[in-house]
């Protein structure tokens, strides 16, 4: 006789163990978050050729500052310079890219230039016309010069320049002197303020300034210091027979 069923007992069904198993091996093992964390990176020590580019590095940077702490006044004041003339250059040719490449020497007072004042003007008119090119008439003073600069370019005159200004220069002849340190001599008596430096005529440099070699800018914008051994072949190589120059008297 077959024996009756509990009530209370159930059979398993088959997809029960199944789903379990399923369960157990997709679920993810938990981990603490302590064994979660990287392990600590060790410090590793400079090699003996890193350590050689560090110091190689080191010694550089400390060779520019010593050469800094060596310069003399006078180097200085020349370097200062140059950075004027840099700056007179550059006003001159922005002055010239918006005046059909012209200088203002070569273009009408009609037309903002300064043609009608050579000669007998005064060498100032030539800068002051470059007013909103360079701003502020300190860079026309040189820092080894005892004259002092114009509070403005309104009220500027020729105590308040130190640069002559080469009447002939053009950006077709870059190597024309354009401006340059007012100590350049040659024996010639300058009239109403120009004076001509033919190359076949031995031209210098006074001491007044800076000891016998001074700074001269070109038609094309370089900043040249020269000695007067260099102003003379510079003299040769600008293609011109006078070179004149209005000296700021």
């Amino acid at each position: 006789m077959n024996e009756p069923i509990s009530p209370l007992r159930t059979l398993p069904r088959p997809c029960d163990t199944e789903l379990q198993d399923v369960v157990r091996i997709g679920a993810p093992r938990w981990r603490s978050p302590r064994s979660a964390r990287p392990a600590p990176r060790t410090l590793r020590a400079f090699t003996v050729f890193e350590l050689l580019v560090i110091l190689g590095i080191l010694a550089f940077f400390a060779g520019m500052l010593l050469a800094q702490l060596d310069s003399t006044p006078q180097d200085v004041r020349r370097m200062k310079c140059v950075n004027n003339l840099k700056q007179i250059g550059l006003g001159f040719r922005i002055f010239s890219t918006d005046h059909e490449d012209l200088f203002p020497m070569a273009l009408s007072t009609k037309r903002g230039g300064t043609k009608e004042r050579i000669p007998g003007g005064p060498a100032y008119v030539h800068f002051q016309v470059l007013s909103n090119e360079l701003a502020v008439p300190k860079v026309l003073v040189c820092p080894a010069d005892g004259r002092e600069a114009a509070a403005d370019f309104r009220s500027m005159r020729n105590t308040n320049l130190s640069y002559f200004i080469g009447l002939d220069a053009d950006e077709t002849r870059p190597q024309m002197l354009l401006a340059g340190d007012r100590n350049v001599t040659n024996g010639l008596t300058p009239s109403g303020g120009v004076l001509r430096l033919p190359p076949d005529r031995v031209a210098g440099w006074t001491g007044d300034l800076h000891g016998g070699c001074s700074n001269v800018a070109l038609a094309d914008g370089t900043v040249q210091q020269v000695s007067s051994a260099r102003l003379n072949e510079q003299l040769r190589n600008s293609q011109d027979s006078t070179n004149r120059v209005q000296l700021p008297e």
